[in-house]
């Protein structure tokens, strides 16, 4: 509850950096860059505001230069998880009766550091950590962790002050919002710093304590974000930042009976046995957890015969190999009008020939390496098979090499049959499968659109025709919990577009919205009688 308000200030999106030629934050990003790369991090996990390592290091290597070393991660065990566990619940008093303006103030602090000084260093961690480009790594590491970091203070003092309307004389109603009984395990994916530093974040703000574990991929920025949030001010014990594995941090987490609820990015599969877990022990919590989650997507564009052929080519390009497509919005299956195609498949055929990819350093290159090779084989063994089958027809890209880095090349199938397997499973890699329909099987594709997935997370749909992008609007409102007209199916910004997906996608919480942060409070309703009554008889008892 509000111990006392104060006007916060107004969140504005942060401004993005251009990195162009002979700008000034383009150089001070190369040197942020080079700074990194010269030196090997010795990197710890941080328990009740402790450095702590183990003798088990595990080296991080940049995924488009594997052979260069940029540091090691000291690897944790069950033991580390319940210290962490311990840590946070000996911070929890004193954190979640701060008052509210001073938890604010904590995170306020962290979005301006990371807008001033360390914008290029955090920035610098995405790009060789996680293989993303400087435009990508702006995008994520800085502006939209910044914009999360002030929309969500405003949407937490809008929070507090959501009050019954109603008092009637002699009474006061209120609403105390408490932070959830227990701890908090945050579970955070490789692919967003952003995503990485706002799950731990949302919950702490609304007083609650957090066990965090980040993707292994993503400790090398994580351990930036932990700097971050210290300088800013977190009290030591509230985050909580362990390196272990999944069955480890999830043999002790989920048997815990101070287990308070999950905050999760990643895979359908792993979010889906976690649910199960809880499920399976749920007597042995002393509350019901509270399960927020975003999951995979296998996420479409459809362009209709009316489209603009060159604002169809820029969204399905942008929207499908931004990243090298290991967004979970990004657009993997396309269905496109025949009257369309050779429009559109020519501009994508020469705009991708333009094309650049190659490490990160290299500031020319738009796209990079995935992730991982383990990402790599399976995405390279998807394009094998493509090879092999007669209905499948590669028009661009179709190579792979992981000698020097695990780089696949941007790579376009067109399949005969609209439930080919990629145009079904996730893939998380730079593959986009193209399905070509008759004009006159609109309403066909739509079915065949809605139906193909078990997941819900993003859609776009490109057409001139304003009765074709309302029909298609209506039909495919469960098939997208983001929907874009006329745009990629990628790029949800925090305070614009609140980001989530239902069906095999999540719980639809909508990161970056008050949706999300209620999700993190628990309300408590009071009454207060000023004349309390003295007597149990009412009127109707009286004797006529």
């Amino acid at each position: 509850m509000l111990k006392g308000f104060y006007n916060v200030p107004t969140p504005v999106n942060e401004t993005i950096l251009s990195y162009a030629p002979g700008t000034k934050e383009r150089a001070l990003l190369k040197d942020a860059i080079s700074e990194a790369r010269s030196k090997e991090l010795d990197v710890p996990m941080y328990i009740n505001g402790k450095e702590v390592r183990t003798d088990i290091k595990i080296a991080m290597r940049p995924p488009h230069d594997h052979q260069h070393i940029l540091g090691h991660y000291s690897q944790g065990d069950k033991s580390h998880v319940e210290d962490a566990i311990k840590a946070a619940l000996a911070a929890k008093s004193n954190w979640e009766n701060l008052a509210w303006e001073h938890r604010a103030a904590i995170f306020l602090k962290a979005a301006d550091l990371i807008a001033g000084p360390y914008r290029y260093k955090l920035n610098a961690a995405t790009m060789l950590g996680q293989s993303k480009n400087a435009f990508q790594a702006e995008i994520d590491a800085a502006c939209e962790l910044i914009d999360f970091l002030r929309f969500n203070v405003k949407y937490m003092t809008d929070i507090y002050q959501q009050q019954p309307p109603v008092s009637p004389r002699g009474t006061w109603n209120r609403v105390e919002q408490r932070p959830l009984e227990g701890f908090v395990f945050a579970l955070t994916p490789f692919n967003f710093t952003a995503i990485a530093g706002n799950l731990p974040t949302s919950a702490a703000m609304m007083g609650n304590v957090i066990v965090w574990k980040p993707s292994n991929t993503q400790i090398y920025s994580a351990n930036v974000l932990m700097e971050i949030f210290r300088e800013a001010g977190l009290p030591d014990g509230v985050i909580n930042l362990v390196y272990v594995s999944g069955p480890d941090a999830g043999d002790v987490i989920f048997n815990h009976a101070d287990f308070a609820g999950i905050h999760f990015t990643g895979s359908t599969a792993v979010f889906q046995n976690i649910w199960k877990t809880i499920g399976n022990n749920i007597h042995k919590y002393k509350t019901y957890p509270r399960i927020v989650g975003e999951t995979g997507g296998k996420d479409f564009i459809l362009v209709h015969g009316s489209a603009d052929a060159a604002a169809s080519s820029t969204a399905i390009l942008r929207g499908s190999f931004e990243y090298q497509g290991q967004k979970c919005s990004a657009a993997s299956r396309v269905y496109i009008a025949k009257s369309i195609w050779p429009q559109v498949k020519e501009l994508l055929i020469r705009d991708l020939a333009t094309l650049k990819m190659g490490p990160t350093e290299d500031f020319g290159n738009f796209v990079n390496a995935v992730i991982d090779e383990k990402s790599f084989d399976k995405l390279s063994k998807y394009i094998d098979a493509a090879k092999k089958d007669k209905e499948v027809e590669i028009i661009a890209g179709g190579n792979y090499d992981k000698s020097k880095g695990y780089f696949i090349e941007p790579t376009i199938l067109v399949s005969q049959d609209p439930k080919y397997v990629t145009m079904c499973e996730e893939l998380f890699g730079p593959v986009l499968t193209v399905f070509v329909y008759e004009d006159a099987d609109f309403d066909k594709t739509l079915e065949i659109i809605d139906q193909t997935s078990i997941y819900a997370l993003t859609g776009a749909v490109l057409a001139q025709d304003r009765y074709i992008l309302e029909k298609a609007t209506h039909a495919l409102r469960n098939a997208a919990g983001n929907f874009y007209i006329n745009d990629k199916c990628t790029g949800a910004v925090v305070g614009q577009q609140p980001f989530g997906g239902a069906r095999g996608s999540g719980t639809n919480d909508k990161a970056g919205s008050m949706i999300n942060l209620l999700r993190w409070v628990s309300p408590r309703a009071i009454k207060e009688t000023f004349d309390p009554a003295t007597d149990y008889r009412y009127p109707f008892l009286d004797k006529e």
